[in-house]
């Protein structure tokens, strides 16, 4: 009888034995790292992102580390380096800081917000499928560069003459050109296309608009303009012309109007995607999310400064309305 019970002892402990374990990693804290562009539009959406983990079970200094990371694209891989050797979990990028997440993260899985096309930058091998380590959620909205300019048309009747101000390096940047060129046809506008590369382009970049005699000016959204989203509003209200883009931060920072993708609603779909990850999830079978939450801003103190009254059929389309 007593070695009866020593063999079904020992067999309960070889069934046991494997829980010990699968406690352990139960408890086990997650460590995320985020990078990002400082200054840059996506540093509230952390805060978004962090709501969204501890919404499905995710919390700081109990099973979550996020170990955040701010700077330029020069300093991206340096960045990243610092994020492998914490032995990070999954990486959270933004903007151009992605290029140097690919080159250092090697297993790591990355999770980006993009704002060009994720396939033409060679970040992904399709939005279906990744077929890598990286996936995420592009912001690029070609369906949307039309819209841009019939509000532009619905808010100036008379408008003929339009400056497209784009980051010449943006991927994607020539689809949104073409689509912006068909729209404007379809129109009856013209439109003059002044590329810029870098901060220091933008001085130029004006001359040229003022030389043209634009009237209204499309920026199309990407980091950089957002950066320059100031001095552009500046610019557009000495020379009194409206100017519109597609993202929210862009009309706070003063300019007329944004159509496009909420970046909040982004980064509630970049969380998903990260708690996906840390529960086993391969970024290969996880597709790239395209936006499907768009908004309309305006700034009527902006509108008011450079001599225009917005319809109210435009005015009751806002999702936001800067007074």
């Amino acid at each position: 009888m007593k070695a009866l019970g020593l063999i079904v002892a020992l067999a309960l402990g070889i069934l046991a034995a494997p829980l010990v374990p699968d406690a352990q990693q139960a408890t086990k804290t997650a460590r995320v790292g985020w990078i990002a562009l400082s200054p840059g539009p996506t540093s509230a959406q952390l805060e978004v992102f962090r709501r969204e983990m501890r919404e499905r079970g995710w919390t700081e200094g109990q099973n979550l580390t996020v170990d955040v990371r701010w700077g330029d694209r020069d300093r991206a891989r340096d960045l990243m380096a610092e994020l492998v050797r914490l032995k990070v979990d999954v990486i959270v990028t933004q903007g151009p800081m992605v290029f140097g997440a690919r080159a250092e993260a090697g297993r790591i899985p990355v999770v980006f917000v993009f704002s060009g096309d994720p396939v033409e930058a060679k970040l992904v091998a399709s939005l279906a499928r990744p077929g890598g380590n990286l996936t995420g959620l592009t912001l690029l909205s070609l369906e949307l560069v039309g819209k841009r300019l019939e509000l532009l048309k619905e808010v100036l009747p008379r408008l003929s003459r339009v400056a497209v101000l784009a980051n010449q390096e943006h991927p994607g940047e020539r689809a949104e050109l073409r689509e912006s060129q068909t729209a404007a046809g379809r129109l009856g506008l013209t439109v003059q296309y002044v590329p810029v590369r870098t901060v220091g382009d933008f001085d130029a970049a004006f001359n040229a608009v003022e030389r043209e005699r634009a009237e209204a000016i499309v920026a199309f959204p990407d980091v950089l303009m957002m950066r320059q989203a100031e001095a552009i509003a500046a610019f557009a209200a000495k020379r009194r012309i409206p100017v519109v883009s597609g993202w929210g931060g862009f009309a706070v920072a003063g300019n007329l109007m944004t159509y496009g993708p909420n970046l909040d609603e982004s980064f509630r779909i970049i969380a998903t995607y990260v708690d996906k990850i840390l529960k086993g999830a391969k970024p290969a079978d996880l597709p790239v999310e395209q936006p499907t939450k768009f908004e309309l801003v305006i700034n009527l103190k902006t509108a008011k400064a450079v001599g225009l009254t917005i319809p109210q059929s435009v005015l009751v389309r806002a999702d936001q309305v800067i007074e």
